[in-house]
């Protein structure tokens, strides 16, 4: 078994469903023989899955994570511009089966496009294939890239799965360039974790977000439960504990 199927696995048990199914399952066994610990921890875990199945709650939390908005070329310019990839769709029939970018990595393609329209800078895409499918994330970031967007892509970098390995790999590529200084291309909420990498990485950091958690105006509707919600607040706790882990391993290095 991989590494990257080990540790989304340990992950899944962490972040919510998975860690308030595991609650509700306690507080079941528990029920025999200390039936009133055994009902707070059925309550907390329902009372979880309610609350971090709101729009108002999974928006507010991935919120705390997304930097500022601010206008990346305000700041000194960088060399080039690195995209990283947020997931693929695997076989689709109606593109003939190819594999292509998913919802997420097109928002990022969509913007690092228009980045390289006002900046004229090179590109490096960056993702792997981790699942052992054929094509790598970074060759369909890049077909998508000319071929829909027809932003020429100067560098690939397939070999990563994680956004630790991202950092390092793209630095490797760009390093034999003369190339230090990039705008970092990713979803807003996942900005803090992959711009701590690429700092630790050797890069000299210009954050480039897109897709912001905002909401437009706050209805009744945000407080009810939606499985799209959940799956942000999924995201959230995904990348807390990425950036605690990262943190952790850097400090015992």
């Amino acid at each position: 078994m991989s590494s990257w199927i080990i540790t989304n696995t340990i992950a899944a048990w962490l972040m919510p469903p998975g860690c308030l199914l595991l609650l509700a399952a306690w507080g079941l066994l528990r029920m025999g023989k200390h039936p009133r610990s055994g009902k707070i921890c059925l309550t907390l875990a329902l009372l979880g899955l309610w609350v971090f199945s709101t729009p108002w709650a999974a928006r507010g939390l991935l919120g705390t994570l997304e930097p500022a908005p601010a206008d990346p070329l305000q700041a000194p310019p960088a060399q080039a511009i690195v995209v990283l990839g947020g997931g693929k769709y695997s076989a689709p029939p109606e593109y003939g089966g190819t594999d292509t970018v998913d919802s997420a990595t097109l928002v990022r393609l969509r913007y690092a496009a228009h980045l390289y329209r006002l900046t004229g800078k090179p590109i490096l895409v960056s993702g792997g294939n981790p699942d052992g499918s054929p094509i790598s994330e970074a060759q369909a970031m890049k077909a998508t890239l000319e071929n829909e967007f027809k932003t020429p892509v100067m560098w690939t970098e397939g070999n990563s799965a994680n956004t630790l390995e991202n950092a390092r790999a793209s630095f490797d590529v760009l390093k034999a360039q003369g190339i230090t200084r990039v705008y970092l291309v990713t979803h807003a909420w996942h900005m803090p974790r992959s711009q701590y990498v690429f700092a630790e990485a050797g890069f000299s950091v210009v954050p480039a977000p897109t897709a912001f958690s905002t909401i437009y105006r706050f209805t009744l509707l945000d407080c009810l439960p939606h499985a799209g919600a959940l799956r942000l607040s999924s995201q959230f706790f995904h990348e807390v504990i990425g950036l605690v882990w990262y943190r952790l391993k850097s400090a015992l290095r």
